[in-house]
């Protein structure tokens, strides 16, 4: 810190305003002749520089007895007389000044001399030499600064006040201030915290680094669960957007389900016709061997509606699905899939208007469905669509369906849709022989499974940062040891536990703070790199997670960062500065 901050210490736990303080502060260093190293870092003044700024910083809060330890111990003679000479015209304007030296030549300014051998006082006399001492060296002097000719200083303690006034008036002014006091020094805290992190920036940066970790993996781990999540959600929407799909029997794997044969095309109609319905389309199913040109395969024919396409939100590579026309004249018109196109079709032919034979059935090629870019469709299965018109009375000789599947018109929830179909087709069966599948039930189901994966993994990148916070604790600890002597000068100039105890908690906090910053910013970097190599899953950052590693942080700091503080709070003052 500057001189003039270092001056400003005192006032600060006193809880003095800003500017009130710098202005005593400089008018301090002008008195004492530092007028132009009011800005200066303790390491750009001389020894005797640096006692005037101590005799300054003693001085701040006006304080009537000055204790003054071998204060020219470490000086040079020039510099030790300036001290001296410095001291007397305080003890002029009324201070008490006790000096505790070694040298006799100081003590001789002194007006009474008490002199201890092994911790026993053995002589305790007035000096009546003292009076010769008590002409300043104004020459000496004038190199040092003008002379000190203000009055005494006046305490700045603002809990005079309390004493002074009495009633409820003065109570509330009181009150009002000390809120003012304390939110000034906690300015002031995390200034001297910040100034705390910046000088010693190797030890904070691996305080940080456990933390950095920690933040930087939870973050990730979410980001790659939701990522996941959000992935698989894509899939099971690409394969049936807001679809409910309603089969035969009582559930799957019901032996009786082959035997029911009542979805109809009457209920395709009814239920084409209901308000919650943006298309419909029904499935019948068998397995047919395809030809052309001498190739043979196997494939899952599948007779559907016009609407199909819609219901399942797939799209075209080549070519166009069958109108409602086709279904009406039963047309003998297919649609592929990419895998069927690859198997029967050289990969430069062009499949839009070739026949392909169908069991029995010759369908001319319309369309080819894209290839899907999620995980749900077999890859290996061979797909052909017709219109479930055609598949009925040209194919299988079959009036019922396999299943209806309904989309749903958006902003309806589709679990309403799923009990309005329940209630309508049990009423027209006059029985409930089917069961329902909404793709809401699989998402739901899909949340769930990655949820959990997440959580699991999560509980892992948190024991990492619990192990950051353990670190934080451990170079905290260390760092108490350190700056034993800073906190002693604390305490001497007027600083309280609480105080003590708060400067420290804010620079844990800090720290923790910082690292939680730092890996949240790491977490959008390994984002970065992950989104180049792998294009299947995209990591996805949520400002509440972002929000939660800046509190977990914060938590680890006041966590953690408790016991040094506590430890640094309690250290007796004296026993701190004697460790210089």
């Amino acid at each position: 810190m500057s001189a003039a901050e270092n001056v400003e210490i005192p006032a600060i736990y006193a809880g003095v305003d800003k500017a009130s303080r710098r202005i005593r502060s400089h008018q301090l260093l002008e008195r004492l002749g530092l007028t132009e190293r009011v800005a200066y870092q303790p390491s750009k003044l001389s020894g005797g520089q640096q006692q005037r700024v101590s005799i300054a910083r003693a001085l701040m809060n006006g304080g009537e007895v000055i204790l003054a330890d071998e204060p020219t111990g470490a000086l040079d003679t020039q510099s030790g007389r300036e001290v001296m000479n410095i001291l007397l015209e305080l003890h002029q304007l009324g201070h008490t000044v006790i000096i505790v030296t070694h040298d006799a030549k100081v003590a001789d300014y002194a007006h009474r001399i008490i002199e201890l051998r092994d911790g026993r006082i053995v002589a305790d006399r007035p000096h009546t030499g003292a009076a010769d001492n008590e002409e300043v060296d104004q020459t000496t002097h004038r190199a040092a600064g003008t002379a000190i000719d203000s009055p005494r200083p006046q305490r700045w303690s603002s809990k005079a006040t309390v004493v002074a006034g009495a009633g409820q008036r003065t109570r509330r002014w009181w009150h009002k201030h000390l809120d003012a006091m304390n939110l000034r020094s906690l300015g002031a805290a995390l200034k001297m915290a910040w100034i705390a992190m910046v000088t010693h920036r190797m030890r904070t940066l691996l305080t940080m680094l456990g933390i950095i970790i920690g933040i930087t993996a939870v973050v990730t781990v979410v980001a790659l669960g939701q990522g996941a999540q959000q992935s698989m959600i894509d899939e099971i929407q690409a394969f049936g957007t807001n679809t409910i799909a309603i089969y035969p029997g009582s559930n799957w794997g019901d032996d009786t389900a082959s035997s029911i044969h009542t979805l109809l095309a009457s209920d395709l109609a009814l239920l084409a016709a209901q308000f919650y319905t943006d298309s419909v389309t029904p499935t019948l199913s068998s397995t047919q061997t395809l030809l052309i040109s001498n190739i043979k395969a196997s494939a899952l024919v599948q007779g559907v509606s016009e609407q199909y396409f819609r219901v399942r939100g797939v799209s075209m590579a080549a070519g166009a699905g069958f109108k409602q026309d086709a279904v009406r004249r039963r047309a003998q018109v297919a649609v592929i899939d990419d895998n069927t196109r690859k198997r029967l079709f050289k990969a430069w032919e062009q499949p839009i208007g070739k026949t392909i034979l169908i069991g029995a059935l010759p369908c001319t090629v319309i369309g080819v469905i894209a290839k899907p870019k999620n995980l749900l469709n077999p890859s290996s299965t061979l797909n052909v669509f017709i219109p479930y018109t055609t598949a009925a009375d040209r194919l299988t000789g079959r009036t019922w369906f396999d299943s209806v599947t309904v989309r749903v018109r958006d902003g309806i929830p589709n679990k309403l849709v799923e009990q309005n179909i329940t209630k309508l087709m049990t009423t027209r069966h006059s029985r409930k022989d089917f069961f329902t599948d909404s793709s809401d039930a699989i998402i739901e189901s899909v949340k769930k499974m990655t949820g959990m994966m997440t959580l699991f993994v999560m509980s892992i990148a948190v024991i990492s940062l619990l192990v950051g916070g353990v670190g934080v604790m451990n170079i905290m600890l260390v760092s108490v040891t350190e700056r034993t002597h800073e906190i002693g000068i604390r305490m001497a100039v007027g600083a309280r536990q609480s105080d003590i105890m708060r400067q420290f908690l804010i620079e844990a906090v800090l720290v923790c703070l910082a690292g939680g910053l730092f890996g949240i910013v790491l977490s959008f970097a390994i984002g970065g790199v992950f989104s180049l190599f792998v294009q299947a899953i995209a990591m996805r950052f949520s400002m509440l997670s972002i929000v939660l590693a800046c509190t977990c942080s914060m938590l680890i700091g006041i966590g953690f960062g408790f016991w040094p503080a506590r430890n640094a709070a309690r250290l007796d003052p004296i026993d701190a500065l004697a460790r210089e």
